[in-house]
């Protein structure tokens, strides 16, 4: 399977892990506890490494990224329109069809048992559009002859 984005180089986990001692202070610390509840909720979760340093958690697809700024931790989930959101995770990129994000601010705490079910949700969405087309064929119609 090819992984376009993905860059050569160190294992992503590697440079996620990086990235996380490198931002130090609350974002680091708020990424790696987003990072952890992303793994508890899926152990068979791929991370990866793209568009020159986003971390991506996958698993039939994209789940979320994880980017970071100055005043916010910023996890985007790509198919995030699509997802239920009964604990009002979701408070960026809340006007387009697709995506939904979770800016995270200092001092803010996330709901673990809410996060997890988004990540679950976005799960079963991936694996809903990897299922397999039905090898039964149709049958042919025979004309009716005039």
């Amino acid at each position: 399977m090819k992984k376009t984005g993905a860059i050569e180089g160190p294992p992503a986990s590697e440079l996620i892990s990086q990235r996380i001692v490198d931002l130090g202070g609350w974002r680091g610390e708020t990424l790696a506890r987003m990072r952890k509840l992303i793994q508890d909720a899926d152990p068979d979760v791929v991370e990866e490494w793209k568009w020159m340093g986003t971390p991506v958690w996958s698993h039939d697809g994209i789940i979320c990224t994880g980017e970071s700024y100055k005043e916010v931790v910023k996890l985007t989930f790509i198919k995030g329109a699509s997802l239920m959101d009964p604990g009002k995770l979701f408070n960026s990129s809340l006007e387009g069809n697709a995506r939904r994000a979770i800016d995270i601010r200092e001092g803010e705490k996330v709901d673990a048992a809410a996060f997890k079910m988004l990540i679950r949700q976005a799960i079963s969405l991936n694996s809903e559009g990897k299922a397999k087309p039905s090898k039964e064929k149709a049958k042919p119609t025979k004309k009716a002859k005039a």
